[in-house]
């Protein structure tokens, strides 16, 4: 009978337990498959206050800035837009898509109070926005 040795006996199975979250993931953003009334993924963000205002970064990757649609609404900032497909034909060869693609839509619950946006810009694939409290 063979001895395991626990540290790589740990470590395959780590291993496999993230392929097999990885194929979810992968099955979860189907290739080609694109519900245009319902949100597929949100964007991950980063929320920062500075006194009475607050600044959001939105990552983008991929996403044109004339698409991305920016409301507050009861204490809510909603950004959505879509991240187009990058494959151009049929005869394109996919060997990974990480990125999600899609409508997306992300509902970003603010400090309480009501706001205003002040500022909106789109660099390297992010989303600046500032808002300030009324």
């Amino acid at each position: 009978m063979a001895i395991r040795n626990p540290p790589s006996w740990m470590w395959a199975e780590a291993c496999e337990m993230m392929e097999r979250a990885q194929q979810l993931q992968r099955q979860f953003f189907r290739f080609g498959r694109v519900a245009a009334s319902s949100p597929l993924w949100e964007p991950p963000v980063d929320i920062l206050a500075y006194g009475n205002e607050v600044h959001v970064a939105v990552a983008l990757p991929g996403v044109a800035a004339d698409n991305i649609e920016v409301r507050t609404d009861s204490g809510l900032l909603i950004v959505n837009a879509t991240r187009a497909l990058p494959v151009t034909s049929r005869a394109t060869g996919v060997h990974r898509l990480e990125i999600p693609y899609g409508r997306f839509e992300r509902r970003i619950a603010l400090p309480e109070g009501r706001y205003q946006l002040l500022e909106q810009a789109y660099t390297n694939g992010c989303l600046f926005l500032r808002l300030a409290q009324r």
